[in-house]
C-alpha cells in the first residue's frame, strides 16, 4: 500500500467521476483505475462499486476511506511540522449549523492562542454537510440538533457514518423575530399567529428533506417562505420583512446585537442541541478544551436569553 494510492482514493471519493478525478490528478483514467484496483487486491477489499453510471464507494470503501484520511492527515501534520515549519499549523476545526454560541466558544478558544501562529477552521454548514465533515475527519467536532420529528433519520445517518451524538441541552422551540415585529409583545406565539409573515429557512442543497432542515417544525406549511444561506441574511430579512424563523431561542446579544428577540412557540416539540464526533478518531486536547467552552457559552447564552 502506497501513500499515493490513498491520495487517489480520496480524490475519487471527492469527485463526481473517476475521469474528473484523473484529470485533477494529472494522470490517465486507466492509470487511476489500475492504482485503485491494485489497492483493492493488496488489501483484499472492494472499495468501489463500478457501473455504467460511474463509481461509488462500497460500505467497506467508506470505512477504508475514513482510515485513509486519518493516515493522510498525520502525514500532512508531519510534513508541515518538519518540512514546512514556517507555515502556521492547523490547530482545530469545527463545523456546525448556524448557532452564535458555537462562534462564541470558537472565539474564546483562539484567544488562548494569541501568542502563536496557527490555522483554524470554523464552518457554518448545511445539516448533512456537518455530518459529512466530521465523518471525513475534516472537523473534529460538529454541532447539530435533534428533535422528536427528525431524530430517527439523524440517528440513522450518524450510525451509518460511525458518529456519536452527545447532548448538551434540551429546549422548547422559540420564534426569532425583529424586536419591533407585530408579534413582539406576545408572551407566546402560535403557528396560526405566524401565517401572515414570511417563514425564513436555511437552504439545505441536495439533502432538502424536512428531516435535515435546521428549523424545527420545518414541515409546517407556510404561504410565504424564503430560503437563505447565511445567518446575517436571515436576520436582515427578519428585520426588513417581518420574517421569522423557529429555533432554540438561544441568542447571543454580543454577536447578534439586540434587534432580534425570541418568543416561545406553542408546541410540544423539543430541540436537543448537541455535538457529534467520529468513533474512529480520538479527540485531541484542544477539541476537549473547545467542548468545555461550548457548554459554558451555551449556558451563558441560555441565561441571557431567559433574562
Amino acid at each position: 500500500m502506497r501513500i499515493k494510492q490513498l491520495e487517489y482514493l480520496v480524490k475519487v471519493a471527492e469527485s463526481p467521476s473517476i475521469t474528473q478525478a484523473a484529470n485533477e490528478l494529472y494522470i490517465s483514467q486507466p492509470s487511476l483505475s489500475h492504482a485503485i484496483k491494485e489497492l483493492e487486491e493488496e488489501m483484499n477489499v472492494v472499495l468501489l462499486n463500478r457501473s455504467q453510471k460511474g463509481v461509488a464507494l462500497t460500505t467497506q470503501g467508506e470505512e477504508f476511506l475514513s482510515y485513509a484520511r486519518q493516515i493522510l492527515e498525520q502525514i500532512d501534520l508531519l510534513n508541515r511540522r518538519f518540512k514546512e515549519d514556517e507555515t502556521p499549523h492547523q490547530i482545530f476545526s469545527v463545523a456546525g449549523q448556524h448557532y452564535a454560541f458555537v462562534v462564541d466558544a470558537f472565539v474564546r478558544l483562539l484567544k488562548r492562542f494569541e501568542h502563536m501562529d496557527y490555522q483554524a477552521s470554523l464552518k457554518e454548514l448545511r445539516t448533512y454537510e456537518v455530518i459529512e465533515d466530521v465523518a471525513n475527519l475534516k472537523s473534529e467536532v460538529g454541532v447539530i440538533y435533534r428533535s422528536n420529528y427528525n431524530q430517527q433519520v439523524i440517528n440513522t445517518e450518524l450510525k451509518k457514518h460511525q458518529l456519536t451524538f452527545t447532548s448538551l441541552i434540551k429546549v422548547r422551540p422559540h420564534v426569532f423575530i425583529y424586536k419591533e415585529h407585530p408579534l413582539a409583545s406576545y408572551d407566546k406565539i402560535s403557528l396560526q399567529d405566524l401565517i401572515p409573515y414570511p417563514k425564513l429557512s436555511y437552504e439545505q442543497g441536495h439533502h432538502n428533506s424536512f428531516y435535515f432542515w435546521e428549523e424545527v417544525l420545518a414541515d409546517h406549511a407556510s404561504p410565504k417562505t424564503i430560503t437563505v444561506s447565511d445567518r446575517a441574511t436571515l436576520f436582515n430579512l427578519a428585520i426588513g420583512l417581518n420574517g421569522y424563523t423557529i429555533s432554540s431561542g438561544i441568542i447571543n446579544a454580543d454577536l447578534n446585537g439586540e434587534t432580534i428577540i425570541a418568543r416561545p412557540l406553542v408546541s410540544n416539540e423539543v430541540i436537543e442541541l448537541g455535538y457529534i464526533t467520529s468513533n474512529l478518531h480520538r479527540l485531541r486536547p484542544i477539541a476537549e478544551e473547545y467542548l468545555i467552552l461550548l457548554k459554558e457559552r451555551l449556558d451563558v447564552a441560555l441565561a441571557d436569553s431567559i433574562d
